[in-house]
């Protein structure tokens, strides 16, 4: 079954929710089974091409980076995340939400945000995941 018109809106509401928008390099990091393709598909509606992968070494405006509990030490992993930004720049962490499977305490995201550099200014709800946008300090 291909994307529907409702699919498309909305990929384009939670890309305006994310910030994203046209000429933005995107980088995806962490992606596996359990994300959701409504973020890449909010991608591609907002900066018309597909995120880069971890492999990409430019510079780029926003990091997408899928966590779960298990993936290992999460300011590190925030300190590698936040090394290609542009000056604006911004991480999107996506943990599943609280209270499934690999899910992140909330003071857990906090303390790794602010031993990285970063700071958290808001979240938004996807079905299975919330996404923490953080920022330089």
């Amino acid at each position: 079954m291909g994307a529907t018109a409702d699919d498309a809106d909305q990929a384009s509401a939670l890309a305006k929710r994310l910030g994203m928008s046209t000429g933005q390099t995107v980088q995806e990091l962490g992606y596996d089974t359990d994300t959701d393709d409504l973020v890449a598909d909010a991608v591609i509606a907002a900066t018309g091409e597909q995120a880069v992968d971890e492999d990409f070494d430019g510079v780029v405006d926003m990091v997408l980076m899928w966590w779960r509990e298990d993936d290992g030490d999460l300011a590190d992993a925030l300190v590698d995340a936040k090394a290609p930004l542009a000056d604006n720049g911004v991480v999107w962490l996506l943990t599943p939400k609280f209270g499934r499977a690999g899910a992140l305490e909330p003071a857990d995201i906090a303390d790794a945000a602010a031993t990285s550099g970063l700071r958290r200014t808001t979240s938004v709800t996807l079905a299975q995941w919330q996404a923490v946008r953080l920022v330089s300090r």
